[in-house]
């Protein structure tokens, strides 16, 4: 049983196979999830998980390179906006293009969070 990192099997299985510049979608419980992209579904009540908290979980065993938020969270929620920014340099775009974006996704995870805009798209690095 791993001791440190995540725990959840079915997120550090698929945080395994990530590669360089795949995609990786963290977003709230509003987010569409687009036909053939994976989904692991963390959410069992409003609000709960929320995104910070798998946000860090996902960072503390996760090398990103990129992150994309949308613009329109500056205005809608920049509460979670600043704890994005406290943890990642982000790039922002548009709603749209973020959902457009998320449909190249290798994997999204969907959490409780219920605040507008809460939803990043991480580009994977490499750790040499």
């Amino acid at each position: 049983m791993k001791k440190h990192g995540m725990i959840n099997r079915d997120i550090a299985a698929s945080l395994a196979e990530f590669g360089h510049t795949d995609h990786l979608v963290i977003a709230d419980c509003g987010l569409p999830v687009p036909n053939g992209v994976r989904c692991i579904d963390l959410s069992y009540e409003l609000g709960k998980p929320s995104f910070i908290d798998i946000l860090d979980a996902v960072l503390a065993d996760f090398q990103q390179e990129a992150a994309f938020i949308a613009k329109e969270i500056e205005q809608a929620n920049p509460v979670i906006e600043t704890k994005i920014k406290d943890r990642v340099t982000v790039s922002y775009m548009t709603h749209e293009e973020l959902k457009q974006l998320s449909k190249d996704a290798k994997l999204i995870i969907r959490t409780g969070e219920a605040s507008p805009y809460a939803n990043i798209v991480l580009r994977s690095g490499v750790i040499f």
